[in-house]
């Protein structure tokens, strides 16, 4: 007889090591398994930049100190034609690679007691009193974070989110955008931008991704280095570890299904979809994916994971549509324009739009008076 986890998690990225980390922050003795089809360290498409805010969230489960030993970035370039801001943020960001990043948090839940297993997992059935993965894992409440093309998701009936391409390398940071992360928006369908965000040891993440239309053919890599190269010229230039990843953008309301299996992360389709952010959605629905199925388990039934994940998450829904408004509004020329001309003329606009793109942040008053007096 196969032994049943209390808790199975498909995918050990950020999102999947939050919900170890969530759930035995809270229940130390959870029986918790993380299952991921690579070993780690393993790279993953990613911008790498990483919010304040996802540091916030990881402290609340006592994970500290985890970014210490690099180096903080201060400044943000926003730029599309003549209109640029060019500011101090609020509070830094920082730019680690997802090699570091997600080891880190993978062994951070190890520590905290999940057990990391090898496991490509291609099947998933729903018991009346488990979920089945493989016919060889089973566990009381599973939950998906196995990232965009998600198995638990099209598993469950999931629909695929609208998307965009994005594409990522490694250059030498050169001269002019050290020490800041720099974004060109494109002048053709939106949102389009390239990107160059310093990671502070010599070397940038750049990249350069746009939203996909169903009616349009969807942009080649060759494209995809060409608009980087024509925004941000010379960012290629001794350049490598390319790779192209889609981006699930959240919409207007997220609600999650009932039952025993949940997701987060982009494996929900969770991507911010006025700037392509998502690390900050897979650690913030990670940890309250933990920490619901924990509450269920508690009540005696798995089966109310589900309810009380709904529960958890309506915290991020007003943000969600806020972002989601931002990324439609975005999607003009002008209202884009009016934003960057707004933000370089008040700083309180820049760290509100940067909180909306970035974290947990809403269209606030004072961003809605700057657009209309700047469009």
């Amino acid at each position: 007889m196969k032994p049943v986890w209390e808790v199975g998690v498909v995918g050990a990225g950020p999102a999947g090591a939050c919900v170890a980390l969530g759930a035995l922050a809270v229940e130390p003795s959870l029986s918790v398994v993380l299952l991921d089809r690579e070993d780690f360290p393993r790279d993953k498409a990613c911008g790498d930049g990483i919010a304040p805010h996802v540091l916030d969230l990881l402290a609340d489960v006592g994970i500290t100190g985890i970014l210490d030993d690099w180096t903080p970035v201060r400044r943000l370039s926003l730029e599309r034609g003549d209109q640029l801001v060019d500011r101090e943020m609020q509070r830094a960001t920082w730019v680690v690679p997802r090699t570091v990043f997600d080891q880190r948090l993978v062994d951070a839940a190890v520590s905290a007691g999940a057990q990391l297993v090898r496991h490509r997992v291609r099947e998933l059935t729903v018991q009346p009193d488990s979920v089945l993965l493989d016919e060889s894992v089973a566990a009381k409440v599973v939950v998906g974070a196995d990232g965009a093309n998600s198995v638990v998701r099209r598993a469950v009936g999931g629909r695929p989110s609208p998307a965009a391409l994005a594409l990522r390398g490694y250059a030498p940071t050169p001269q002019g955008r050290d020490a800041r992360q720099v974004i060109v928006y494109g002048e053709g369908r939106q949102p389009s931008y390239a990107w160059s965000f310093d990671r502070g040891d010599g070397l940038s993440n750049v990249g350069y991704g746009e939203a996909l239309h169903p009616k349009r053919p969807h942009p080649t890599r060759a494209d995809l280095l060409a608009k980087l190269e024509r925004l941000l010229p010379g960012s290629t230039v001794g350049g490598d570890s390319w790779r192209a990843h889609h981006l699930p953008l959240s919409g207007w309301f997220w609600r999650p299904r009932s039952g025993r299996v949940l997701l987060a992360g982009d494996a929900a389709g969770l991507i911010n979809p006025m700037t392509g952010e998502g690390i900050y959605y897979a650690v913030a629905t990670g940890l309250l994916a933990g920490r619901a199925a924990v509450a269920a388990l508690r009540s005696g039934d798995g089966a109310g994971a589900g309810a009380a994940y709904r529960r958890a998450v309506r915290l991020l829904g007003r943000h969600f549509r806020h972002a989601t408004l931002a990324g439609r509004l975005s999607g003009s020329e002008r209202v884009l324009s009016a934003g960057i001309r707004a933000a370089a003329a008040d700083q309180a606009v820049f760290d509100d739009l940067v909180t909306l793109g970035l974290a947990d942040g809403h269209i606030t008053s004072t961003v809605l008076r700057s657009l209309f007096r700047r469009s």
